[in-house]
């Protein structure tokens, strides 16, 4: 069977507990045999990592180990998928570049804070995004800084709010990607501020594929 290992954690605000139950949910209701914990523990040994399919990290901010970091990277580079959405993959353990390297962004700004309105333009027709129109959220626009090397499916466009970016004029901002690390499959969704962002519509439908795309090895 198909096993997952989510963790949650960190920042109150973003609601880590019910996100975490939200993609629980949809994990066993795909089949999968679901792990959930509260704790960073979970990488404490890299063997036990390894034997999941799938990590999915919820931990905004925080502090990961060293260690800790290194095992979840090994882990995915055996072949073990990672997913996550917002700042639960993108703004945790904002001082671990091993983690960054990993995830292939990091979170450095939302201008106008919650409350923006915006649209996400799909700009690709791999299958998780496929069928599934552009549409408009209202939500934290994450700014990111992203690796090069992700293949992006979805975009917001900047600026939207005024602040010190807008003087660099329109930019596409990539909300849903992919890439590989090692024979590891890596996903991430921008969306997710509160639980109700990632848990209806498209944004929920992008989720749960991408889910069940880096839980696939190979």
């Amino acid at each position: 069977m198909t096993r997952a290992l989510i963790t949650w954690g960190g920042w109150d605000g973003h609601e880590p507990d019910r996100v975490a139950a939200l993609f629980a949910g949809w994990l066993g209701e795909a089949g999968l045999e679901v792990t959930l914990t509260d704790s960073l523990a979970c990488f404490d040994d890299l063997d036990a990592v390894k034997a999941f399919d799938l990590i999915v990290p919820v931990w905004t901010m925080s502090t990961i180990g060293k260690d800790q970091a290194l095992n979840a990277c090994a882990a995915v580079a055996s072949g073990v998928g990672i997913a996550g959405c917002h700042g639960g993959m993108c703004d945790a353990f904002r001082e671990n570049v091993d983690w960054q390297f990993l995830t292939g962004a990091q979170w450095v700004a939302h201008p106008g804070n919650d409350g923006v309105e915006y649209g996400v333009r799909i700009v690709s027709d791999d299958p998780v995004v496929a069928g599934i129109g552009n549409f408009t959220v209202k939500t934290e626009q994450y700014y990111l800084h992203v690796d090069p090397a992700v293949r992006v499916h979805a975009v917001c466009d900047f600026p939207v709010a005024d602040g010190p970016h807008a003087v660099n004029g329109p930019v596409a901002m990539p909300v849903v990607f992919t890439k590989g690390y090692g024979a590891g499959r890596v996903y991430y969704n921008a969306l997710g501020h509160k639980a109700d962002v990632i848990g209806t519509g498209p944004a929920a439908e992008l989720m749960r594929r991408g889910l069940i795309w880096a839980a696939r090895r190979g």
